[in-house]
């Protein structure tokens, strides 16, 4: 994250260093969220993608996991290829530069296995298997990654109610249901 709070895969901070370019405060400050986006293809790969930029979570990533939820992730910063030993299921690694750009894809990476360094990446997103394949991801697809802002406070997701997900479905289905009701009171069967 670079000073004016805009996430960014690479910081020049002098005073951001300590250790491997790790500021000390962020070590063990609370979870991040983003949300990815495929402007190429028009698709969301996920909406709840843990930030991974510090030495800590970028070490812990998967760790200990036994799998990724539906339309989750860890994004990991710097990192140029990873690893796989300790994971304990396959999944999704799509490579990206510093413009957000995919430079590499490599569809179910299984566990104890090494995916590696790509000159051009400048960050890595750990998605769940199949990812690729479902969104139609590319070599050369522009992704957007942003932080999700919640309208209210958001724990971290533990159940399909409180993931984003939920979130747009529900107001979704309002705004289907708002629109049947309208057109019910002008007396049609059809929606606007």
């Amino acid at each position: 994250m670079n000073r004016d709070g805009e996430l960014s895969p690479t910081s020049n901070d002098p005073e951001d260093s300590f250790g491997n370019g790790v500021n000390k405060a962020r070590m063990f400050q609370e979870d991040r969220y983003v949300f990815v986006y495929n402007q190429t293809r028009d698709i969301f790969l996920a909406f709840w993608v843990k930030v991974a930029d510090s030495t800590w979570s970028r070490l812990v990533g998967l760790l200990g996991k036994r799998s990724l939820m539906p339309d989750s992730g860890v994004w990991i910063f710097p990192a140029r290829g990873i690893h796989t030993i300790g994971m304990l299921f396959p999944f999704d690694v799509v490579l990206i530069d510093k413009d957000f750009k995919v430079v590499g894809l490599r569809e179910l990476v299984q566990p104890f296995s090494v995916v590696w360094p790509d000159s051009c990446a400048e960050s890595v997103l750990e998605l769940p298997a199949h990812t690729i394949f479902q969104s139609r991801t590319a070599v050369g697809d522009q992704l957007l990654i942003e932080p999700y802002e919640a309208r209210e406070a958001c724990p971290c997701p533990t159940s399909a109610e409180t993931r984003p997900r939920g979130v747009v479905r529900q107001a979704i289905g309002e705004s289907l249901e708002s629109r049947w009701r309208s057109s019910r009171a002008r007396g049609t069967d059809e929606y606007d």
